[in-house]
């Protein structure tokens, strides 16, 4: 068997770092509750979402989270928690992202 050339083995250490990097808690990434409030604090949402003007802004999107422009056409927010939803998404395309690597080293 020939040796692993050591450039190949640096960008492969650098890719499973970035890829382990998408499962750490934004905690550990140096992002906070205060740094998203200050982001978000001069921002006041009107009565129409942003996103899609012709729908009314839902209740429970009211700016506080990063993204937040008041997209949610099926009415998600108004049945289930915000944050139980966004726990959803991350872990949906985390594991969409595991399923795109399986894809490309098989």
């Amino acid at each position: 068997a020939q040796p692993i050339p050591a450039m190949f083995r640096t960008v492969l250490g650098l890719a499973c770092v970035a890829t382990a990097s998408a499962f750490s808690s934004p905690a550990l990434l140096g992002v906070t509750r205060a740094s998203r409030a200050s982001a978000t604090s001069g921002l006041t949402m009107q009565d129409k979402s942003f996103a899609m003007p012709f729908l009314s802004r839902p209740p429970a999107l009211d700016g506080t989270m990063a993204g937040d422009v008041g997209f949610d056409p099926l009415g998600f927010s108004n049945y289930f928690d915000l944050k139980w939803l966004r726990e959803a998404e991350l872990k949906h395309g985390r594991v969409c992202m595991l399923g795109c690597l399986g894809f490309i080293t098989q």
